[in-house]
């Protein structure tokens, strides 16, 4: 079956997207949790103009995912993937955790100079 009529992978690019978008604050966050410090992380905000076009990927790969794995189980063909139940349910748990990644990477430049 392909990898597309199941909504696996506009799930899999929204979370690439959500990741992306949030490396040029997240990463230098994560580097100070992790003990490493010094001017140099200042430095990493390589991806900052790319911001806007990561979310915008990932904002308009989960409405494709949104549309893929909430259409009604009766469209589906008897044997997919879609007209499982574990897999259904697999796929909305997977599709909140990319929107609160997506949801992370929108809202976290505006939180983090509380954190540092």
């Amino acid at each position: 079956m392909p990898e597309q009529k199941n909504g696996f992978a506009t799930l899999a690019a929204g979370g690439l997207a959500a990741i992306l978008a949030s490396t040029c604050c997240l990463g230098p966050l994560l580097l100070l949790m992790l003990g490493f410090s010094g001017a140099w992380i200042g430095n990493l905000t390589l991806l900052e103009p790319y911001r806007p076009v990561f979310i915008g990927v990932a904002l308009v790969a989960l409405l494709f995912a949104y549309r893929r794995i909430r259409r009604p189980v009766s469209a589906c063909q008897p044997g997919e993937a879609c007209a499982l139940p574990q897999v259904r349910t697999t796929y909305h748990a997977l599709f909140w955790l990319v929107s609160a990644l997506v949801l992370i990477a929108l809202a976290f430049p505006y939180a983090a100079p509380y954190f540092y």
